[in-house]
């Protein structure tokens, strides 16, 4: 953490255009976290490169990962944030997901795609040692108002995560052990 005792929660849109469903779910998020105390920022993919999201990390004490599911998984710009990523394996200097906290926020037509959240959890656990906050958020069209409006229900539970968030970033930053789990291979 920071230092001065706050978590700073870094969200992650990667949807191929700003704003929309995707959007208001991890800025649900964010609102939640900061209402337990956290600071937040906002990145999308689709405004920014990866690898300036990719600096973002090191600052970051947990992390909201958001995407629209596409065929069953996660986006694209998703899987090449992650895949530019690196994890302090074979050669690589940095690892600037390890130790933090995360939060999955997966977003669909229907509920048929939420299965999606699992694949995108173990990636960040087991490929990157990130300590994911489970379960994931996940939401259909029936959890908006609008494209970029939450209804009241989804709102709240967004929020939830939010706080949930950032309790887990400041359970890690009191705990060596949680912090010096890395990849097995």
């Amino acid at each position: 953490m920071d230092g001065v005792g706050e978590p700073h929660v870094l969200g992650v849109v990667a949807g191929p255009e700003p704003g929309g469903r995707t959007a208001a779910a991890v800025a649900g998020v964010l609102a939640g976290a900061e209402r337990a105390g956290a600071s937040t920022s906002l990145l999308e993919l689709s405004q920014v490169d990866a690898d300036a999201v990719i600096a973002q990390f090191a600052a970051a004490d947990a992390v909201v990962f958001g995407s629209p599911v596409y065929r069953a998984t996660y986006s694209a710009l998703l899987k090449d944030l992650l895949e530019r990523t690196e994890r302090g394996k074979w050669g690589e200097t940095t690892a600037p997901l390890q130790g933090t906290a995360a939060a999955t926020v997966l977003t669909g037509a229907s509920g048929h795609h939420y299965l999606a959240l699992g694949h995108l959890r173990d990636v960040l656990a087991g490929f990157f040692a990130v300590q994911v906050l489970s379960p994931g958020l996940y939401l259909d069209h029936g959890g908006y108002v609008d494209r970029s409006t939450l209804i009241e229900a989804s709102a709240a539970l967004a929020a939830a995560h939010g706080a949930a968030l950032r309790d887990l970033a400041a359970a890690i930053a009191a705990s060596p052990a949680l912090q010096g789990i890395t990849p097995q291979i």
